[in-house]
């Protein structure tokens, strides 16, 4: 039950989203664009998850992209719908500040 908790709201290996994150992955904060002007984690797009099904031309030639929001929920469905729409490079970062902790850990 655990497990299946932390893949839905982005507890992904944080040693694994270090590297993916060091080797160039694209960041997409998936919150609103309110709470993305409130602070997001360097070198972040923002497409809120609402939209992000319509927008998936910005994102279609990156190697790895890390989604997150939040709590981790939101990311989780953005990397749904993402995967649904042939991404197989879509890792759920979680949390802002888990992706942020992750961005700044040598």
């Amino acid at each position: 039950m655990l497990g299946l908790i932390k893949n839905m709201f982005g507890g992904s290996n944080n040693e694994e989203l270090k590297n993916i994150i060091k080797n160039g992955a694209l960041l997409i904060d998936v919150r609103t664009p309110s709470e993305f002007a409130d602070g997001s984690v360097k070198g972040a797009i923002n497409i809120p998850v609402d939209s992000i099904e319509k927008q998936t031309n910005k994102i279609k030639n990156k190697n790895n992209i890390v989604v997150f929001c939040r709590s981790g929920a939101r990311s989780a469905m953005a990397k749904s719908i993402l995967e649904k729409n042939g991404f197989k490079n879509v890792v759920n970062g979680g949390t802002k500040n888990n992706v942020n902790n992750c961005l700044f850990e040598n």
